[in-house]
């Protein structure tokens, strides 16, 4: 895909403005810092705004399935969007993961996540990459025995994805024991979920490969979300040193100050480069897609966290207070750093996909 075009399309454009818009309204920092003290009545709210009010949950499901049909493009945009806030909800495991392992599926579940009528979320831990091994649930005469640790997305589903025996079936979040853990990011909390026998409806019969598939879409697509927030991080950075005064002059005009934030924005614009070329590949159904999004996971959850660890140090004394969002930031980029694997396991994958020898 070398002619592959990087630059955002005016739809794109519009759809970014949308969506921020919104999360201006609606996802002030106080009210996101408030999930740290128990109060997720923010949760709720946004995410049906987002998913139904602007079809956003529906973006990758096909028209003739009930959604808006849209590429992995889009919902790149969205994802960046969700990663300037650090917003509270379930677009990547429900919307992109959970989603795309049903794309293919037949009944209704489908459709009703496209509507937002339904959340769902795959009972993978977070820190599963691509290709990496999924959790042993055991399934008899349709009864699935198991637990399953630090799940991103099952507090806010409805319904839970389970890969038992080599395929997909799905259960009721409400007949299984869902325990809330805290989490270092609480704005995407972890749960374990334990499943006692209960009984389960096949979705997806032959589902390892769906599976894997939307691993590697939702470790591509993440690199978008910490685009997002690392792009969040060096604006707020730029627009504090300027402001900020030192010895009677601005911060900002101090050259190594100004050596730092230049090498960040390198970095940014690189992830920038590497999340797009990812999300591209994956909206084209080109064969690179594994490739990139390793390579994205790879250079982007790092550059993330850096970005984020920056804004803490460059806002000085502020930046390490509860009240500065900076906080926010730093926990999601930390928390992404491990999510859909590592970015050594990514480099690991990368030897292997090029023919490198991986270190031993």
């Amino acid at each position: 895909m070398s002619d592959t075009n990087l630059l955002y399309t005016e739809v794109e454009d519009d759809l970014r403005a949308t969506v921020r818009k919104l999360l201006t309204d609606r996802c002030d920092p106080v009210v996101v810092t408030a999930l740290y003290d128990g109060d997720r009545s923010l949760v709720d709210g946004l995410w049906k705004a987002l998913a139904a009010e602007l079809g956003l949950a529906g973006l990758l499901v096909p028209e003739d399935r009930g959604g808006a049909g849209a590429s992995a493009l889009e919902a790149a945009v969205v994802l960046e969007e969700l990663g300037r806030t650090v917003a509270p909800v379930p677009f990547l495991t429900s919307a992109v993961i959970a989603t795309l392992v049903l794309r293919d599926s037949d009944g209704p579940l489908l459709g009703q996540l496209a509507s937002g009528e339904k959340t769902a979320a795959l009972l993978v831990p977070l820190s599963t990459a691509p290709h990496g091994a999924l959790p042993t649930v055991t399934v008899a005469d349709g009864r699935l025995t198991g637990t399953v640790t630090s799940i991103a997305g099952a507090i806010e589903a409805d319904t839970l994805l389970v890969f038992a025996d080599g395929a997909v079936f799905s259960v009721a979040a409400a007949d299984a024991t869902v325990t809330p853990v805290v989490s270092l990011d609480m704005t995407r909390q972890l749960a374990d979920v334990r499943l006692d026998g209960i009984a389960g409806e096949l979705v997806v019969a032959d589902a390892e490969q769906a599976v894997q598939d939307a691993l590697v879409a939702g470790a591509a697509l993440l690199a978008s979300e910490q685009v997002g927030l690392a792009r969040w991080c060096l604006e707020e950075t730029v627009t504090y040193l300027k402001e900020r005064k030192q010895f009677g002059r601005a911060v900002g005009g101090f050259q190594a100050i100004k050596h730092r934030l230049a090498d960040l924005a390198i970095g940014v614009e690189s992830a920038t480069a590497a999340a797009r070329y990812a999300a591209a590949t994956l909206a084209a159904g080109d064969e690179d897609a594994v490739v990139a999004s390793s390579v994205a996971q790879a250079y982007v959850s790092d550059l993330a966290v850096l970005a984020a660890e920056e804004a803490v140090q460059l806002h000085a004394g502020i930046g390490m207070t509860w009240e500065h969002p900076a906080h926010l930031y730093l926990k999601r980029a930390k928390a992404d750093q491990i999510a859909l694997g590592t970015a050594g396991a990514h480099r690991a994958r990368l030897a292997g996909l090029v023919d490198l020898p991986t270190p031993q």
